[in-house]
């Protein structure tokens, strides 16, 4: 595999953020392949599959999903993708999970690239995820089970608490750097951009 094909990039920040936004927009330009643990894990819990029916119990208590079955998806995913151009968007969120990734990265020829930290205010968040709930309700759609404020509050201190070592861990190796995550989705996509090597 060749490295100079691969590209790696881990968006960070809490949710409501918009890496998802962001991470789509990136992997349209730039041929990449989004990699949302969260989009895998709801589309699980939709069908009923044994890892959704451990799964989401959890997501809807706003609690992490255990490190061993994020690391199983991750690595079935990746273990035929050559070159390995991904977006990670909500994955990892500890320090534990980026260990791993990085030793996964590592046998596939794969390093981390580039790590966006997206910063917003809390409540900017809290009411981004509620007006995500409220909008797909507005478009006959169901809303996801953890877009509610009680539930946007919860993740948000999950976040806190479980994230910072993972920021630090980033910053240690380089990686990271910071993006305001307020302002028109184009205005936050040049900042994005403009901090990638």
């Amino acid at each position: 595999m060749t490295q100079s094909k691969n590209k790696v990039v881990i968006f960070l920040g809490p949710p409501g953020a918009g890496k998802g936004t962001q991470a789509a927009r990136l992997a349209q330009e730039h041929q990449l392949v989004q990699l949302s643990t969260g989009d895998i894990l709801r589309d699980h819990v939709a069908r009923g599959t044994a890892l959704g029916q451990q799964a989401g119990p959890l997501m809807e208590a706003g609690q992490l999903v255990p490190d061993e079955l994020l690391i199983a998806l991750i690595r079935d995913r990746l273990a035929d993708m050559e070159p390995v151009r991904v977006i990670f968007d909500g994955f990892p969120r500890t320090q534990a999970q980026a260990e791993a990734l990085d030793l996964l990265l590592e046998e596939l020829g794969a390093p981390v690239s580039a790590v966006p930290l997206l910063e917003v205010p809390d409540q900017v968040l809290i009411d981004r995820i509620v007006d995500r709930g409220r909008q797909a309700v507005a478009e006959g759609r169901a809303p996801r089970a953890d877009d509610n404020e009680e539930t946007a509050r919860k993740r948000q201190q999950v976040y806190r608490e479980q994230t910072q070592p993972l920021i630090d861990y980033y910053a240690r190796r380089g990686h990271l750097y910071t993006v305001d995550g307020l302002g028109t989705p184009d205005e936050v996509y040049e900042r994005i951009l403009s901090g990638m090597h």
